[in-house]
């Protein structure tokens, strides 16, 4: 789902980057400290998943887990998912610098809005828990995809047939993803249910505690 260096206009590069920035700054500040073993365990599980790539015609399709990252970290997950691009750009050359903003959207845009969904409808019984998260998952990488395909869009009309391809390809990994974030969060939320309590902190002075 990594969008290469070169394949976007520079306008959208460049905006890409200065909204990605905005966000990820923003992301710090409501990152508490002591939620960062729990952002440290999720940027690795996100680097890990997205590294396994399986090709689809012209464009490949993996794992990406945005909508459980969200679940699981709240405002926090758009600074994780840009941390895992960032390594993932300059130890495997996946997605290129040049395209880091972009990517950081694509990916981490979802994580914010599942990450609010879950947290909004979620409730407190487990069988429900489980369900949202598998619908947060899946919709995490509903979203990603559909970013992917209008960033690909402005790179002209030589990537509409491209873009087409990577929303029909990201159709397995909605179902995946879905199954997979479902069974995370019921075996979360058995074993270990204060991890699902993302913070969406108010204030920035509450965030650094």
């Amino acid at each position: 789902m990594h969008i290469s260096d070169g394949v976007l206009p520079v306008s959208v590069t460049v905006g890409s980057y200065v909204a990605s920035a905005a966000l990820a700054a923003w992301s710090a500040r409501r990152t508490r400290s002591g939620d960062l073993p729990k952002l440290a365990v999720m940027t690795a599980a996100f680097f890990v998943a997205s590294l396994v790539h399986v090709p689809f015609g012209p464009t490949s399709v993996h794992l990406i887990i945005p909508g459980l990252t969200g679940a699981l970290l709240g405002p926090s997950a758009f600074l994780s998912i840009g941390l895992g691009l960032l390594l993932q750009s300059l130890l495997f050359q996946f997605g290129g610098i040049t395209a880091l903003g972009a990517n950081s959207l694509m990916m981490g845009l979802p994580a914010l809005v599942c990450g609010w969904l879950f947290r909004r409808f979620k409730g407190r019984a487990r069988p429900r828990q489980a369900l949202v998260g598998g619908l947060a998952g899946a919709l995490g990488t509903v979203l990603a995809a559909m970013i992917l395909a209008l960033l690909l869009v402005t790179g002209g009309e030589d990537f509409f047939g491209v873009a087409k391809i990577a929303l029909l390809s990201h159709v397995p990994v909605v179902i995946i993803e879905g199954l997979v974030s479902a069974f995370t969060i019921a075996f979360l939320a058995r074993v270990k249910p204060e991890l699902l309590q993302p913070t969406f902190v108010s204030s920035a002075g509450a965030a650094h505690d």
